[in-house]
C-alpha cells in the first residue's frame, strides 16, 4: 500500500504538467469556437451567406463536438488519452486549415473538425484534472480546468476580434491556427504519461462495451447530460452567438460597449466555475449549488429579456448570469462520482455529448424562430423575447430535473458515539455517492 502511494505521488507532477499542456489545447479550441463571431462581415462577403445561413455554419461545431464526445470518451478509456489526445490536435488543425479555404464546403468540413478535435480536447483535461485527485478535490480541480476554456473563448472576442479590426486577414488567422494545431500534436505526445488510464488490463472488448453501456443506461448519467446541457444553453446559445446582436438590435447598445456586456457573462463564467466547485467540495455537496446556480440563471434571463435597460448596473446581470451558469460544470464531477472509476472518461464523454448535442439541436432551431417572428426583417426586442423565452423555461426544467440527482458530493460521514468510551465515532457507512461505497 505504501509502495502505491508513493509511486502515484511520484506521477503528480508528471500528470500536473500533462494537464498544464492539455489545458493550452482546450484553450485553443475554445479559441477556434469563438472566432467566427468577430468575423461575421468577412464571412458574410466571402461566403455570401444570410445570419441564418453563418448561424448554420456556426453550429456545424456542435455537431462534431456532440458527435465526438461519446467515442472519444470511449477509446480513450480504452487506450488512454496519450494516445488519443495528440490525435485530435491534428484534427483541429485539419479543421482551422480547411476553414481558412474560404469555399463553402470545405469551409463547413473544417467548421465540423474544429468542434470533433475539441471533444478530444475536453475529454482529455478532464481526465488528467481528475488522475490521481481525491474525491474532495474534483470538482475543486474541474472547475479550475474549465476556467481555461472559459479564457480561450475571451480570447477569442478580445484578442482575435481587434486583431481582424486592425487588419488581420481573417484567412491569415485560420492559417496559424492550423500551424499552432500542429505544434501542439508532439508537444501533447511527449507530455501526457502513457499510464494515465484506469481501465482494467484483462478487459475484453466485449466487456468494455458492455460496462460502457450501464453508464449510457445509467439513470443519473442521463440527468446530468440533460441538466449540464439546458444550463448551458443560455450561453453557449445566447450569449455566445445572439448576444452581441441582441444588445445592439434590442436595447440599442453601441457595438464596442455589446462585446463588453457578451464578455462579462465569460467573466462570470470564469469566476463561477472554481468558486461553485471549491465551495461543493468544501460543503461536500453537490445539488444545492446545481439547483441555486439554475435559480439564479432563471432570473438573470428573465431581466435581460424583460426588464428595463438602464435600471440595474452595468455588466451585473452578465456577471451574476454567468456565476450562476458555472453551476454547470458540477454535474461533470456528479457524473463521475455516480459511474464506476474505469468509466470516468466514458462518463464525461457521455455528459459532454449530450451538453453540445442540445447545443447542436436547438441552435438551429432557435435561428428559424427567430427569423419566423421577425419576417426575416429587422429585428426588435418583441421578437427576441419571444423567439428566447423558452430558454427560460429550460433552465427551470433543469432545476426541477436537479431534484432527481443522487447527491454524491464528499459529504462527512455522520457521527456515532461510542456508548462504551463516551466519544464521538465516524460511521463505517460510506456518503451516498463515495467510491467506497459504489465499490
Amino acid at each position: 500500500m505504501a509502495r502505491k502511494e508513493e509511486q502515484e505521488n511520484a506521477a503528480l507532477p508528471v500528470v500536473g504538467q500533462a494537464w498544464v499542456v492539455t489545458c493550452v489545447f482546450f484553450s485553443f479550441q475554445y479559441v477556434l469556437r469563438e472566432a467566427p463571431d468577430v468575423m461575421v462581415p468577412q464571412l458574410t462577403s466571402e461566403l455570401h451567406a444570410s445570419p441564418l445561413g453563418l448561424s448554420s455554419l456556426f453550429v456545424l461545431y456542435f455537431y462534431g463536438y456532440a458527435a465526438f464526445s461519446l467515442i472519444v470518451g470511449l477509446i480513450m478509456d480504452r487506450f488512454g488519452p496519450r494516445n488519443v489526445v495528440p490525435v485530435g490536435a491534428a484534427i483541429v488543425a485539419a479543421g482551422a486549415l480547411l476553414f481558412e479555404s474560404g469555399e463553402q464546403t470545405m469551409t463547413s468540413v473544417g467548421r465540423f473538425l474544429q468542434g470533433a478535435g475539441g471533444a478530444f480536447a475536453a475529454v482529455g483535461v478532464y481526465c488528467l484534472a481528475t488522475t490521481n485527485a481525491s474525491h474532495d478535490r474534483r470538482a475543486t480541480l474541474i472547475g479550475a480546468t474549465h476556467v481555461f476554456g472559459v479564457a480561450g473563448a475571451f480570447a477569442g472576442q478580445f484578442v482575435v476580434g481587434p486583431a481582424i479590426a486592425g487588419g488581420l486577414a481573417w484567412k491569415h488567422f485560420w492559417a496559424l491556427m492550423g500551424f499552432f494545431g500542429i505544434a501542439l500534436i508532439p508537444l501533447l505526445f511527449i507530455s501526457i504519461p502513457a499510464q494515465a488510464r484506469v481501465r482494467p488490463p484483462r478487459e475484453t472488448g466485449k466487456e468494455f462495451l458492455t460496462k460502457a453501456g450501464a453508464v449510457f443506461a445509467n439513470p443519473q448519467s442521463i440527468l446530468c447530460g440533460l441538466i449540464a446541457g439546458l444550463l448551458f444553453l443560455p450561453t453557449t446559445l445566447f450569449d455566445m452567438v445572439w448576444g452581441i446582436r441582441f444588445l445592439e438590435e434590442a436595447r440599442n447598445v453601441p457595438y464596442e460597449e455589446a462585446v463588453l456586456r457578451s464578455a462579462a457573462v465569460l467573466i462570470g463564467w470564469m469566476v463561477g466555475c472554481p468558486v461553485l466547485g471549491a465551495l461543493s467540495d468544501m460543503v461536500g455537496r453537490r445539488k444545492p449549488f446545481i439547483i441555486g446556480g439554475g435559480a439564479f440563471l432563471f432570473g438573470c434571463l428573465a431581466l435581460v429579456l424583460y426588464h428595463k435597460y438602464g435600471v440595474l448596473p452595468v455588466y451585473s446581470v452578465g456577471l451574476v448570469a454567468g456565476v450562476a451558469s458555472g453551476a454547470a460544470v458540477l454535474t461533470y464531477s456528479v457524473i463521475k462520482e455516480a459511474n464506476p472509476p474505469e468509466r470516468g472518461n466514458t462518463a464525461i464523454g457521455f455528459v459532454l455529448f449530450m451538453n453540445y448535442g442540445l447545443a447542436a439541436l436547438l441552435g438551429p432551431v432557435f435561428g428559424v424562430l427567430m427569423t419566423k417572428v421577425s419576417n426575416g426583417g429587422p429585428r426588435g426586442l418583441i421578437h427576441y423575447q419571444i423567439a428566447f423565452a423558452p430558454l427560460m423555461y429550460c433552465v427551470g426544467l433543469a432545476v426541477v430535473l436537479a431534484l432527481f440527482l443522487r447527491e454524491t458530493g464528499p459529504a462527512p460521514r455522520p457521527l456515532k458515539m461510542n456508548h462504551f468510551a463516551g466519544t464521538p465515532l465516524k460511521s463505517d457507512q460510506p456518503a451516498e455517492g463515495s467510491e467506497e461505497r459504489r465499490s
